[in-house]
């Protein structure tokens, strides 16, 4: 068999139409979106709805500002509109008709935090399963997928609002964690908690990994573990026991899908 497994999607359409090519099968990790573009400022949705100037100050922000200032500059972007959610759903539709189009090949998906996992049903057509918090079988294998980034310490999530990352809290992801049995690829948004596979490298900040994956494959010992969500990681894999931990990287950028044969 073999599977090719892409994350951190971004916006690339193209690309994603050749991911399944000589696959049986493709693993979708998360982040379809392109919301904010950090390399090509004016585009993305914020770009479409900004221009390139105010997202190239807001990316300064991100790098270089504090949290503060960095949630006054996009409040202050978000006033402009008129009508904030309306032109946000709009975007997201665009994107995710011409996203969930591209896929050819079957397909199992699982939602990262940039992307808003209600509206999928919607545009999952045939030979497109989504899957959060649940197994499914292939090719002999069991594949546990869990979707979702999880919220810093201390931070109340979000109820309202025109976008809201799919940012879910420990316990919450904990427990759907707990649900996953006899895994043999466990297939994550986020990587496990272990420091060389969170920290990236041009960001110069770790992002949150998750200790329940780290204590699922020591309890389970699946064949694999990928996941996506850092994109310029520290490494891309370790080894934990008799699991390979694997970023399947960037696809944004690298256009590559990476290949699990067996």
């Amino acid at each position: 068999m073999r599977v090719h497994v892409v994350s951190d999607v971004h916006g690339n359409a193209d690309a994603l139409k050749r991911a399944g090519d000589g696959a049986d099968a493709v693993i979708v990790l998360g982040d379809l979106l392109d919301f904010v573009d950090y390399r090509e400022h004016d585009k993305g949705i914020m770009g479409a709805l900004f221009g390139a100037e105010k997202v190239g100050e807001f990316a300064r922000l991100r790098r270089e500002g504090t949290r503060d200032e960095t949630v006054a500059f996009s409040r202050s972007l978000w006033a402009t509109l008129a009508d904030p959610a309306a032109a946000v759903g709009e975007a997201i539709h665009d994107q995710y008709g011409v996203l969930f189009g591209a896929l050819t090949a079957p397909t199992f998906a699982t939602p990262g935090n940039v992307d808003d996992p209600s509206l999928w049903p919607e545009f999952a057509g045939d030979g497109i399963t989504v899957l959060d918090g649940e197994v499914a079988e292939f090719g002999g294998l069991r594949f546990g997928f869990i979707g979702g980034a999880l919220l810093p310490p201390n931070v109340v999530p979000r109820r309202n609002g025109f976008w809201r990352p799919y940012l879910r809290t420990r316990e919450e992801y904990d427990v759907a964690v707990a649900g996953l049995e006899n895994v043999d690829v466990l297939c994550t948004h986020i990587p496990p908690a272990v420091p060389e596979l969170t920290y990236d490298v041009i960001a110069r900040r770790s992002e949150i990994g998750s200790a329940a994956l780290v204590d699922l494959i020591r309890e389970q010992r699946p064949r694999w573990s990928v996941f996506g969500h850092v994109h310029q990681p520290l490494t891309p894999r370790a080894r934990l026991g008799r699991t390979e931990c694997r970023n399947v990287g960037h696809f944004k950028e690298t256009s590559q899908p990476y290949v699990l044969r067996w």
